[in-house]
């Protein structure tokens, strides 16, 4: 059967509605053995996960390449990629020792540039590496001030008076991409660049979860007025919505250990979970899928068993009380669409 497909903003572009993440294949926090992600990439594909999402940050390089190898030849991929940060050389790198969480060799830092021409470089370096001719969508990779601090506005500064935005506007005019937005893990960062560009999706890692539903006061209203969807990662906000808490580690939130009061509400959510008999990770993808401007969710994934899981995921039986008594619980905010079929009062 062919995967349900959502379309990517005003655009004629079309993807499942679930996708792959590769950061894992840039040797997130572990090394991925070439031979592993080369079977993660085939066994998705399989699946229909035909959108693909990567970076060159990613492993500086090396998720792009992977992703490159996977894909060329077929005509059926949605792929994106990232601008923002160049790769520029670096001779000091001599093994596979963390950098920036990635465990990769590559000798390569990442460098921020959100200029015209850095915009420009980065989407002719990525062409390279990934050793395809095309990119569909191009994001602009964590703008925001939570990311940049004090370097916010003269990072901002680039994509406008530096001409970022422009340089993504000429190749969108020019037929080059189909698509470009903004991927970042900031709200606000959101809400800033929607005034300032004409975007045509958001990739939005963490704050639309079952865990976190801010997204729903100023973000979605405004994207759903100007035909904007959004693309979800990290919906399972960094782990703990696929671990649960009853495992003998602290799962993590935002990249780093849970506080108390997230593992707490966590517990809270996982015992109504298994009081209906449904894994918490299945009730997380379904509930993200749910929003109308969400065109599709990209977990990131590093190996075949994992991209078998999360198609079991998606087809879990939901039954409509669980969104009942979440929102009873407080749980679960009374705007949040739930799935299709799941009526709440």
């Amino acid at each position: 059967m062919a995967p349900i497909t959502r379309p990517i903003g005003r655009t004629r572009l079309r993807v499942p509605e679930i996708g792959f993440g590769a950061a894992p294949l840039g040797n997130l926090y572990r090394p991925v053995a070439e031979a592993q992600a080369s079977a993660t990439l085939a066994a998705a594909l399989d699946a229909g996960l035909t959108h693909i999402d990567t970076a060159p940050y990613y492993g500086f390089g090396l998720s792009e390449r992977r992703v490159g190898d996977a894909v060329r030849g077929r005509q059926d991929i949605v792929l994106s990629t990232k601008v923002g940060r160049l790769l520029a050389p670096d001779g000091s790198v001599q093994d596979d020792a963390e950098r920036h969480g990635f465990r990769s060799a590559l000798p390569f830092r990442p460098v921020y540039d959100y200029s015209h021409d850095g915009i420009l470089r980065s989407w002719e370096a990525s062409l390279q590496r990934l050793g395809l001719a095309r990119i569909d969508i191009l994001y602009v990779h964590d703008i925001g001030r939570q990311t940049h601090g004090d370097a916010h506005e003269a990072m901002l500064g680039q994509l406008t008076q530096g001409g970022g935005f422009r340089a993504l506007e000429r190749l969108r005019a020019e037929g080059a991409i189909s698509a470009f937005g903004i991927g970042v893990n900031e709200l606000q960062a959101c809400l800033d660049c929607l005034s300032l560009a004409d975007l045509d999706v958001i990739l939005l890692a963490g704050r639309y979860t079952l865990l976190e539903q801010g997204a729903l006061d100023r973000l979605m209203p405004v994207c759903a007025e100007r035909g904007i969807t959004l693309t979800l990662g990290g919906v399972f906000n960094s782990g703990i919505l696929a671990t649960g808490t009853r495992g003998p580690f602290i799962g993590h939130y935002n990249y780093a250990p849970a506080a108390a009061e997230i593992v707490e509400r966590v517990r809270r959510i996982e015992d109504i979970c298994a009081r209906h008999t449904v894994p918490l990770p299945a009730a997380a993808l379904q509930f993200a899928l749910a929003h109308p401007q969400v065109s599709s969710v990209i977990p990131g994934l590093d190996c075949p068993e994992r991209v078998q899981a999360i198609a079991a995921l998606r087809q879990t039986p939901i039954p409509p009380d669980l969104w009942v008594e979440l929102r009873a619980s407080g749980l679960l905010r009374a705007d949040a669409p739930v799935p299709t079929g799941a009526s709440c009062p």
